[in-house]
C-alpha cells in the first residue's frame, strides 16, 4: 500500500485544504465508497493464506505497513504528504493494536472502501480507490494471509495532519475522487486482461507512476506518465509506451527482468521505493517472489498503454531547460 505522491507546492496545498473543507458541507451526509454487498460476497468464503502471500507479493509487499527492520505488517512507517505526516497502521492479527479483533468483512471494507470499524473514512494515503477493483478471490486470500502473520503489539501512531476537520475532509475526498469501481468475483486468469487488473488493482502501479493534482487525486489523463513528486520526493519514471520518454524501447523480457530482479536493460538497477517493491521489506514478499507468468502479464499490458510524451525531471532542471 503505497502513499500519495509527495508534492512541494505549498501554496496550492493551502488552497486545496480550504476547498476540500468547503466541500465537506456538501457531502457530510452522503455515503460513498465501495458497495457493502460486494464486500460481504467476497468474504462469504474462506480465503487461502498461501495464495494470499502471492497477492501480497504482487502488491509489492505492501511495504508501507512494514518498518525497515520489521516485523512484517507492524505499521508505524511515516508517510510524508503535502497535507501532513501519516503513519501506517498495524495490520498484524494482534487483538488490541492490530486487526485481530476485526471481522473479515470489516477488513474488506477498509481495503476496498476506505471505511474503518467506527464508520469513519481512512485518509487517502491508503490507496483504497485502486484496491476497490480487487477481485473477491484475491481479497479474501489476502485477508487470510494477513491473519497468518505473527501478531505484533504495537500501538498505531496518530497522524499529524495539516487539515481542519480531517475525518470530514477524508470523507469528502472519497465522495469526490474515489470513484465507484465494481470488483469482479474472480480475477482475470491470463494475458493482457490479467496484466491490466494486476497493474491497476493489486500492484496499483498508477499510485506512484501517475501524477496527482492539488487535491492528491490521480490525474487520469496522465496515466502512468511519471512524476517528479513521488514518495519521499523521488522521481518516478514514465512507464507508458512512449519511445523517447517512456518504456517504448523496452521489450516484454526487459520489463519482466526489472519486475523480477530490479535490473534495467542498461544493467543498472532500480533504487528507493521501487527496489522495495521488487525485493519486499523486512522479509515481506515483493514482486520478485511473484509468479513469472503474472509478471509477464503485467509487462504485456504495459506495452499496450498509450504513449504519453512526458519527460520526468526535477523542477530546477526543467526551469534551466526552459531558459535556454
Amino acid at each position: 500500500m503505497r502513499p500519495l505522491a509527495h508534492r512541494r507546492r505549498r501554496g496550492s496545498r493551502r488552497v486545496a485544504a480550504l476547498a476540500l473543507c468547503a466541500a465537506c458541507a456538501c457531502v457530510s451526509a452522503c455515503g460513498g465508497g465501495a458497495d457493502a454487498g460486494d464486500d460481504a460476497r467476497a468474504v462469504a468464503l474462506r480465503g487461502d493464506a498461501s495464495r494470499g502471500e502471492r497477492v501480497l507479493a504482487l502488491a509489492g509487499g505492501c511495504g508501507c505497513h512494514t518498518p525497515e527492520k520489521g516485523p512484517v505488517g507492524a505499521g508505524g512507517v511515516a508517510i510524508e504528504t503535502p497535507f501532513g505526516t501519516f503513519y501506517s497502521t498495524n495490520v498484524t492479527p494482534d487483538e488490541e493494536t492490530g486487526i485481530g479483533a476485526w471481522s473479515d468483512l470489516e477488513i474488506a471494507r477498509a481495503i476496498r472502501g476506505g471505511e474503518l470499524r467506527d464508520g469513519s473514512v481512512e485518509a487517502p494515503v491508503m490507496p483504497y480507490p485502486e484496491y476497490a477493483g480487487m477481485a473477491d478471490d484475491d481479497l479474501r486470500d489476502l485477508i487470510a494471509y494477513l491473519r497468518s502473520l505473527p501478531p505484533v503489539r504495537r500501538e498505531n501512531r496518530a497522524h499529524q495532519v495539516d487539515l481542519p476537520l480531517p475525518r470530514l475532509a477524508f470523507r469528502a475526498w472519497r465522495m469526490l475522487f474515489a470513484g465507484h469501481a465494481r470488483p469482479p468475483e474472480t480475477a482475470p486468469r491470463d494475458g493482457v486482461a490479467r496484466g491490466r487488473y494486476l497493474t491497476d488493482h493489486v500492484g496499483i502501479c498508477g499510485d506512484c507512476h501517475t501524477p496527482r493534482d492539488r487535491f492528491g487525486a490521480l490525474e487520469r489523463a496522465m496515466y502512468l506518465a511519471g512524476t517528479p513528486f513521488g514518495p519521499g520526493g523521488e522521481l518516478v519514471p514514465n512507464i507508458t509506451s512512449d519511445r523517447e520518454t517512456g518504456i517504448g524501447g523496452w521489450d516484454v523480457g526487459d520489463l519482466v527482468n526489472l519486475l523480477q530482479i530490479g535490473m534495467k536493460p542498461d544493467f543498472d538497477n532500480v533504487q528507493g521505493s521501487m527496489a522495495e517493491v521488487v525485493d519486499g521489506v523486512a522479509g515481506a514478499p515483493g514482486l520478485g517472489k511473484a509468479p513469472e507468468e503474472d509478471l509477464r502479464a503485467i509487462a504485456e499490458y504495459l506495452k499496450t498503454v498509450p504513449p504519453i510524451h512526458h519527460r520526468v525531471v526535477r523542477e530546477a532542471t526543467k526551469e534551466k531547460e526552459e531558459d535556454r
